[in-house]
């Protein structure tokens, strides 16, 4: 399948006649619970010839795939990329740290990561999350019979917010990672892994009787991180002049 998205990347490179410097996998099977139906989300970050930025137009600064069964790619600009990172953007956040990475070239990537802590907000990143998980909940996860399967749409950003809470820093992109380091031994630890084996095992985990002890701990834990949200500061250094000159020393590398 890489060699598939490889010949995909390379044809976008062809095509629209830009550099890709970052190509991962940002769906379920980076956060570590694909089905045997999955597809692949793969998504990049691609850097224009620099004529194209020389415009007095605007350009559009997204590029995206017919998605089929079996893949779902696009990817952001340069620029785009950037003004998403300045704002401490969770989702690119966690392209910078999928598992698996598809291509990757030229020093963007590493220098993005160099000063990702002086971008990282906790409080948008928890708000993130957060509304991610209060949406999902609210769909999938009342009443006595449930989306099985949309545990992990619930569970992982609420762990994801106990990661900021408890580090401060951006948290990790698999799913077993934070369960394994946030989670004390004991039931409701034992239920999720249980679901996790199931779905990677193939069970469709569609309505079922709902897992009590994961609902406790998913209400308790919104309303508590909801609470706990308010008490943050959002303010942070604007590193806007340090990232205009990494956008411009990264067009120079891509296209000298």
């Amino acid at each position: 399948m890489k060699e598939k998205i490889l010949a995909e990347i390379q044809k976008i490179e062809e095509q629209y006649e830009v550099k890709i410097c970052l190509a991962v996998e940002s769906g379920s099977r980076a956060w570590g619970f694909p089905s045997k139906d999955s597809d692949y989300d793969v998504r990049f970050i691609y850097v224009h010839k620099k004529d194209w930025y020389l415009s007095i137009d605007q350009k559009r600064e997204v590029i995206e795939l017919p998605i089929n069964e079996l893949l779902d790619i696009n990817g952001w600009e340069l620029r785009k990329a950037l003004r998403l990172f300045r704002k401490s953007n969770p989702p690119l956040m966690e392209w910078l740290h999928s598992g698996i990475v598809y291509y990757q070239a030229f020093s963007l990537v590493d220098k993005m990561k160099m000063i990702q802590d002086q971008v990282f907000m906790p409080q948008s990143a928890l708000y993130h999350y957060l509304n991610m998980a209060k949406g999902n909940f609210r769909d999938y996860l009342r009443g006595d019979q449930v989306k099985i399967k949309k545990y992990f749409y619930v569970l992982r950003p609420v762990l994801a917010c106990l990661w900021i809470e408890k580090y401060n820093t951006v948290p990790p992109i698999e799913f077993q990672t934070l369960v394994e380091e946030l989670l004390e031994e004991g039931l409701l630890k034992q239920e999720i892994r249980t679901l996790l084996e199931r779905k990677i095992s193939g069970d469709e985990l569609n309505l079922e009787p709902k897992v009590t002890a994961i609902n406790e701990f998913l209400e308790k834990e919104i309303i508590r991180i909801e609470e706990y949200t308010k008490t943050l500061s959002g303010q942070k250094v604007d590193l806007t002049p340090r990232l205009d000159d990494l956008f411009r020393k990264v067009l120079d590398e891509v296209w000298s």
